[in-house]
């Protein structure tokens, strides 16, 4: 086994992602020997490289697969799992999806096809900064931990991305095909604090017309159990 491998595995890190200065204070030794020492083990296939200066162990040195929503926030540092991703991971929609799709704090647009680990985009919104992460809250799965948007927000920041006007549900239930039932079991409060994330009037005006047509609907519901 590269010294490498058993160093970080010593050092209770297999399931980290490591930096430069992680493998620099487990492995020690000069710059030189540190590259050697990682260039062969990313030859050997026991060390894959994410970006510059991030690594992970192979998955025969791991506890647990490394998660692509993980890798998401390792390849663009403060941004969040949402839109179709989430909305497939919250079980919102039927369809898999192919890349994990993040919002990004950033200004432009990214895509990477990582030769190992797959597809991610990374998207930015014109959003109010100080409400960037309402709606968003941690998840930990397998013992790593990764920012993803609730449904209602996964839902929104696409409206937001493709700029959707309202017209109905019929892209909700058609296109996207969310059972209009998870929109029910949403807490009314969820669509009150997106009010506070999105910049433009179109998308505020979506999720009014959708709070209310949901609120509709449930009111409905309730007259027809008391009816019963």
């Amino acid at each position: 086994m590269n010294r490498l491998i058993q160093s970080v595995i010593d050092a209770n890190y297999a399931d980290q992602i490591l930096t430069e200065k992680q493998l620099a204070r487990i492995l020690g030794g000069s710059d030189n020997s540190r590259y050697g020492l990682v260039k062969r083990a990313m030859q050997a296939g026991d060390l894959v490289k994410i970006k510059r200066g991030q690594y992970v162990l192979a998955d025969q040195y791991r506890k647990h697969p490394i998660h692509p929503f993980r890798l998401a926030q390792a390849l663009v540092a403060g941004s969040y799992v949402s839109m179709e991703s989430a909305l497939a991971f919250h079980g919102w929609i039927p369809e898999a999806v192919f890349a994990t799709v993040s919002v990004t704090p950033g200004r432009k647009s990214a895509d990477v096809d990582h030769s190992v680990f797959g597809k991610f985009a990374f998207r930015p919104l014109a959003l109010n900064k100080v409400a960037f992460l309402e709606g968003v809250e941690r998840q930990t799965i397998s013992n790593q931990t990764m920012l993803v948007a609730k449904p209602l927000r996964a839902l929104f920041d696409l409206v937001a991305l493709k700029k959707y006007k309202w017209q109905g549900m019929g892209w909700i239930v058609n296109g996207m095909r969310v059972d209009p039932e998870y929109l029910l079991q949403t807490p009314r409060k969820e669509f009150h604090v997106l009010r506070r994330v999105y910049k433009h009037k179109a998308v505020l005006e979506f999720l009014n017309q959708l709070d209310q047509h949901v609120a509709a609907l449930k009111a409905q519901k309730r007259t027809q159990k008391t009816k019963a």
